[in-house]
């Protein structure tokens, strides 16, 4: 299987990184933004690829083996990008990339329950093995409150029926413990009617995925470091895919502009052309924000 970029000749006119250019992949994830980076400048750059899923990293090894560019990998969340860069013995950077998507892989391959199509174990981390005081969303279900599961279920979800959910959900743990994907899936699909075309447990799967891996403060933390890396007229973009993510692009990049750090290079954000949207379903609610830095 190979990932489909999103907003792939977008990135790449966009960031308009130069030979020699420092690049951060934030979320090297499939190695497909990377590539095309590598050769719009010709194979003549440094690109630092970092990703929390040592998985996304073996694969992107593997498909930018022959691009020509210096990569240096390395497995680290985004929120440490500082002290990745300073491990790698790198105090600048020209260009930065975060793409927020999950990869195909990590969907449809990963066994770690991000998707709750089949059934997985309800695990949602990033990285392949969970130790026994990290948080799952098996961990949530089974041993949170109501009140803090339908918290996050409305907080990062936006589920409106958020509290009916977190309810069922407590009655169902009540009598088993829930384990698997397809246990929960189940849950919220009695709890909260089918309507229209998306999956009453959509946004269930993205809430808990999001607690799990504390994804909106890690997006916070890490813009910040990698903005502080970046060298005057350099510039960070990102592609985010749900509007708590693009609200907290948005405000960053505001906040820059209006203190005469930065600026913003796309006053509203890109977003996928209706060609991208057919061939790639998943690219439908991307949106490119990037920043310049003064």
């Amino acid at each position: 299987m190979v990932h489909t970029p999103v907003l792939l000749q977008e990135v790449v006119d966009g960031l308009q990184a130069r030979k020699g250019d420092i690049i951060l992949d934030a979320t090297v994830g499939g190695g497909g933004h990377s590539e095309a980076l590598c050769k719009a400048v010709g194979g003549k750059a440094t690109i630092v690829c970092l990703d929390a899923d040592e998985d996304a990293l073996l694969r992107s090894q593997k498909r930018l083996a022959a691009c020509g560019c210096s990569f240096r990998f390395y497995q680290s969340n985004f929120r440490h990008v500082d002290a990745a860069l300073q491990e790698l013995g790198i105090r600048d950077i020209q260009r930065a990339l975060f793409d927020l998507g999950l990869s195909s892989f990590q969907l449809e391959e990963s066994g770690r329950g991000f998707s709750f199509q089949g059934s997985e174990p309800l695990l949602m981390t990033y990285t392949r093995g969970a130790g026994p005081d990290e948080l799952t969303a098996e961990h949530i279900v089974n041993e949170w409150d109501e009140e803090n599961i339908a918290t996050i279920l409305h907080s990062y979800g936006e589920e409106r029926a958020a509290r009916r959910i977190a309810a069922a959900i407590v009655r169902a743990r009540g009598i088993q413990r829930i384990t698997t994907t397809a246990e929960l899936r189940e849950i919220v699909e009695r709890a909260v009617p089918r309507r229209g075309r998306t999956h009453p447990a959509t946004k269930t799967f993205q809430a808990l995925r999001m607690a799990v891996n504390d994804e909106l403060r890690a997006l916070t933390e890490g813009m910040q470091k990698a903005w502080n890396a970046l060298t005057p007229h350099g510039r960070l973009a990102v592609i985010s895919f749900h509007s708590l993510e693009d609200r907290i692009v948005k405000t960053f990049c505001r906040a820059r502009a209006s203190e005469g750090k930065g600026i913003r290079v796309t006053r509203k954000p890109i977003t996928p052309t209706r060609t991208e949207v057919l061939a790639n379903p998943r690219a439908r609610s991307a949106k490119l924000r990037i920043i310049e830095k003064v």
